[in-house]
């Protein structure tokens, strides 16, 4: 088993989908608690969470998670049933600073799909690869085997509807439920993906569920990577920007920018009320 994030003392201690304390701090921007670990604990607080077998939910919140979170109530309610936050983004980590509640560091849903897979294979865990377009997730899967001995037993890539149903309706979850999958890597983008994670929780018990965005076009090679200063400078939404500009311009300049006034609202609130845990 590995060494248990936080003070945490194996399994029985580690994360459950029901858990409302956690052997960790949690700070909150906006309406998110996000959990304050390193990149290292996030991937062994996942492991226990496949070890305990109750299943659960792993979400990356960013910047546009924030403002979403706002206004869709039905997104709101997923994170506050979620196992594990961990923080996607530069741009929050400042503000994590800026609150006086600093996250170690960031912590995306895509970078964790390598490593991941990598203690699949040690552990033996069955893994499931929801999503991305079409062939992507197969091409993600090849990519995978050929790096590990993984044992992915399903990929999928059904259409579901910005609430997060898919249109073959139960099928889809039938498909995974009998696929019996420790970890599902779930990559329609959000909100979608963690409204899908979130409904199916309960019949997709073991699974755990994570959310990985584009992880499977960066794992295929689809689509690269920001270079690592331009990660560090704040600036990969910049890059994603020119590289996707009629998906992602309305997110990233008319309806992120929100994220200032949700930000200013946070500060004037007692540092009591945005910090939780040991």
């Amino acid at each position: 088993m590995a060494a248990s994030p936080a003070g945490a003392t194996g399994t029985a201690a580690g994360v459950n989908p029901s858990a409302t304390q956690r052997p960790w701090q949690r700070v909150r921007i906006g309406r998110i608690w996000i959990d304050a670990l390193t990149f290292d604990q996030a991937v062994d607080a996942i492991d226990d969470l496949v070890a305990a077998g109750n299943g659960g939910t792993v979400f990356t919140p960013n910047v546009d998670h924030i403002v979403q979170v706002e206004h869709n109530t039905v997104f709101r309610a997923a994170y506050e049933d979620v196992s594990l936050s961990v923080v996607d983004g530069q741009l929050l980590l400042w503000a994590s600073y800026a609150l006086g509640t600093p996250l170690p560091e960031k912590i995306s849903g895509s970078d964790l799909m390598v490593p991941l897979a990598r203690r699949a294979a040690a552990r033996k865990w069955r893994v499931y690869l929801l999503g991305g377009g079409p062939g992507v997730a197969d091409l993600a899967a090849k990519e995978l085997k050929k790096q590990f001995d993984i044992d992915i037993v399903g990929t999928d890539a059904p259409f579901v509807t910005p609430d997060g149903l898919p249109k073959e309706g139960p099928v889809v979850i039938e498909r995974i439920a009998k696929a019996r999958p420790h970890l599902l890597f779930a990559a329609f983008g959000a909100p979608k993906q963690e409204l899908f994670l979130h409904r199916a929780a309960s019949a997709l018990r073991p699974a755990v569920g994570l959310g990985v965005g584009a992880g499977f076009d960066f794992v295929a090679g689809r689509i690269k990577r920001a270079p690592r200063w331009i990660s560090k400078g704040g600036l990969e939404w910049l890059y994603r920007l020119a590289q996707e500009p009629r998906r992602l311009a309305k997110r990233y300049l008319a309806d992120d920018p929100e994220f200032v006034a949700i930000l200013a609202r946070t500060l004037r609130e007692p540092k009591s009320a945005r910090m939780k845990g040991p």
